[in-house]
């Protein structure tokens, strides 16, 4: 069995290589404009509602999901979900979290679910590989949603839905990005702490005080047509923040009936204000690139910006040199 995994696996790498060096030389850049059926794959549509909403929902969230892992917390019950955004090229970083932090079975007796968020890509030549890939690692899940920057909001929505439908009863989530490194011992024992009573509507992360950004060259240019007011309530960078379990429903319930912005982040503090929810500020988390010293990542519970040769040679490096004091 492990043998035949391990070919599926080699076979993976092969034909994502292969098929990015194709689209490179092939095809330009798609737009994430369009909404376009998958021909080329055939999966089993999941179909969720909620209850307890009194008023039609001005923001429905009508996707379907085109890959799912209903059954990932059925067996045990997660103390942590790591819901990680990602796109469909990012294989090698995907890859990389997985043989590093992101793997589940780092922490005996700590069971951790970890999931790849995506949309539905306009080339259906890359939704089949993604979807070759999740049936060798069983850690994606897509809705039929167009896969663009634009709609991180609702990758993340999606990750909320996907926590209070299938896996309710985890202890905690983080949200977090492919290019992150986490250093999941801090994470697990100085922050979250399994062996203390789950906190709950907990939410925590490098909190941001700020206002929209009016400059239409902006990556971050919010129109006053869809946000007039002058500031933003305080939110997580969406590079990393953690919440319990129970806050995943409450966000998703309160998205239904709240106008959709583009900004993840800035769209979930506007959740959390309705919820009356206010984030924790958290020195640990970091929304820029660190220069790498095994002492100061040590100290933190992420950094921004790292590449997967990155991500293996640093978890490398905090592994093998644990017994070493700073």
């Amino acid at each position: 069995m492990a043998s035949k995994v391990s070919c599926l696996y080699v076979l993976t790498v092969v034909c994502w290589a292969s098929a990015l060096w194709y689209l490179s030389i092939t095809r330009p850049t798609s737009s994430y404009t369009g909404h376009r059926q998958l021909n080329s794959i055939s999966i089993a549509r999941k179909n969720v509602s909620f209850g307890n909403i009194r008023t039609r929902p001005i923001n429905p969230h009508s996707f379907d999901f085109l890959i799912n892992e209903p059954n990932k917390c059925e067996k045990s019950v997660p103390f942590l979900v790591i819901l990680i955004s990602t796109t469909h090229k990012e294989f090698d970083a995907r890859q990389a979290i997985r043989e590093t932090w992101g793997d589940e079975n780092n922490f005996k007796g700590i069971k951790i679910a970890t999931l790849f968020l995506l949309g539905k890509n306009a080339d259906p030549v890359l939704n089949q590989m993604v979807e070759q890939e999740s049936q060798i690692f069983h850690d994606i899940i897509v809705e039929d949603f167009i896969d663009s920057y634009h709609n991180l909001t609702l990758k993340t929505l999606m990750g909320m839905r996907w926590v209070a439908t299938f896996c309710s009863k985890a202890k905690y989530v983080m949200k977090t990005d492919s290019d992150i490194f986490v250093n999941m011992d801090n994470l697990i024992y100085k922050l979250l702490k399994p062996n203390t009573k789950p906190r709950r509507r907990y939410f925590t992360g490098y909190v941001i005080n700020g206002g929209p950004i009016r400059d239409v060259r902006s990556k971050w240019y919010m129109p006053r047509d869809l946000y007039p007011d002058s500031n933003y309530p305080p939110f997580c960078s969406g590079t990393g923040y953690i919440f319990s379990a129970d806050v995943a429903e409450l966000i998703y319930k309160t998205s239904l009936h709240t106008r959709l912005l583009h900004l993840e982040d800035v769209y979930v503090g506007l959740c959390l204000r309705k919820l009356g929810i206010h984030p924790f500020q958290n020195s640990g988390f970091n929304h820029w690139k660190m220069a790498y010293s095994l002492c100061r990542y040590r100290r933190v519970i992420t950094v921004h910006q790292i590449t997967p040769e990155e991500m293996h040679r640093i978890w490398n490096d905090m592994s093998s040199k644990k017994h070493l004091r700073c």
